[in-house]
């Protein structure tokens, strides 16, 4: 057997020089072997080989070919199919070798999703399977998503969220001839299981109170009846918003951020002394001892850094509302590292995109690129049936429902 083998082999080769010869080779052996495949196919159909006698007076019969064009590994192939008279016949090989055009279309938005240039997806399509994919094309099959996108920004969500995280991720997106920043704002939700979601992505330019009112009432018709804590960044109107839909919801503002913002006031020489003030104040234990830190710190640095001072001032009841919490539960919520976690994993997935060409093709991407993260979020948060009874005892009533 083997020396049959190494002796098709051989002779299949004698005619090849080069790599091409060598595909185009396999290219026809290809064929010839499927077109054989179609012949016994029919033959099992018909229960009769070709030209046999006992085909007569049957009623059905072999009718010719139709001719098919699949893509394959080894390019376009042509083939002849084989018909019967009856129209019955289905070829059960070429489902495993055809490339229809939804497959096709899975391929390229599965390669979009993935951050694939436009460039590299027509590439790609062109080597393996000898079409040309044009950018029009690309935007046109992955426009697809679109429906499915809207359909998950209106999914109907859980009535009560323990923990949501809010923040934000700048693009750059063409608009009438002219290129400008818009944001990506994501509110990420920790359910009563501890496990993370994406409840929400709202592509706006400017941030406001009434823009983050849409966003809360968003989540309300969308059946969130309660959230118990919110973690955010400096986000410019959202703590009125959410008060006025969710009044019952704890704010807590992200520590790392507003020490971020604090050392762009600070020289360099001083950031490092700065900071390790800081610390006594964001890694008190207890809230009183937070504001005896705190008013050490004024006096030390009141004079060469009031701004500094004065967020610190006007913010102190969200930056210091994790204090009520135990342990457990602060190291979630005094940052907003769970989401600008997810924001890298997207950064990951847009980079070879330095400008969008429209908020569409922004949705596009961001949308694929969460479905991609979401299916790594299989596990609960760390420590997390802790922090689920400690938020049983805290607030009561307002999670008996779901715990129950």
């Amino acid at each position: 057997m083997q020396n049959l083998q190494d002796k098709t082999i051989k002779e299949l080769a004698k005619d090849c020089r080069t790599v091409e010869d060598v595909h185009e080779m396999l290219k026809g052996l290809f064929k010839d072997t499927l077109q054989q495949i179609f012949e016994a196919e029919m033959d099992d159909h018909l229960g009769y080989k070709k030209h046999s006698v006992e085909g007569n007076n049957i009623g059905n019969s072999r009718n010719g070919y139709s001719k098919k064009t699949v893509q394959t590994r080894f390019g376009k192939t042509e083939i002849d199919i084989p018909r019967d008279r009856n129209g019955e016949f289905e070829p059960k090989i070429i489902g495993k070798y055809e490339r229809t055009s939804n497959q096709l279309e899975d391929q390229i938005i599965a390669m979009y999703a993935k951050g694939m240039s436009t460039r590299d997806i027509e590439d790609h399509m062109r080597d393996m399977y000898g079409i040309d994919v044009s950018p029009t094309m690309v935007s046109k099959i992955t426009d697809k998503v679109l429906p499915v996108i809207a359909e998950w920004q209106s999914r109907p969500l859980e009535r009560v969220y323990p923990i949501v995280y809010l923040d934000a991720i700048h693009f750059k997106v063409r608009k009438e001839n002219r290129i400008i920043n818009k944001a990506a704002y994501s509110v990420l939700g920790i359910n009563t299981t501890g496990h993370k979601d994406i409840l929400g992505i709202w592509i706006g330019e400017n941030e406001s109170a009434s823009f983050w009112l849409g966003v809360c009432n968003d989540l309300k018709n969308r059946g969130v009846e309660d959230i118990l804590i919110a973690c955010k960044d400096g986000l410019s109107g959202f703590s009125e918003a959410i008060n006025t839909v969710f009044p019952q919801t704890e704010i807590q503002l992200c520590i790392i951020h507003q020490i971020r913002n604090s050392l762009k006031y600070v020289p360099y020489k001083q950031q490092k002394e700065l900071v390790t003030d800081l610390k006594q104040v964001y890694q008190a234990l207890t809230l009183e001892e937070a504001e005896l830190a705190f008013d050490l710190f004024k006096e030390k640095w009141g004079k060469k850094h009031p701004i500094i001072i004065r967020s610190w001032e006007n913010n102190w009841l969200e930056l210091t509302a994790y204090f009520k919490y135990p342990f457990e539960i602060r190291k979630i919520i005094y940052t907003t590292n769970v989401i600008e976690g997810y924001h890298r994993q997207l950064r990951k997935a847009s980079k070879t995109k330095t400008v969008y060409p429209a908020d569409d093709a922004l949705k596009k991407i961001i949308y694929l690129a969460t479905v991609g993260i979401s299916k790594k979020w299989t596990m609960p948060v760390r420590d997390w049936k802790s922090c689920i009874s400690q938020f049983a005892i805290l607030f009561g009533e307002r999670l008996k429902t779901e715990l129950s």
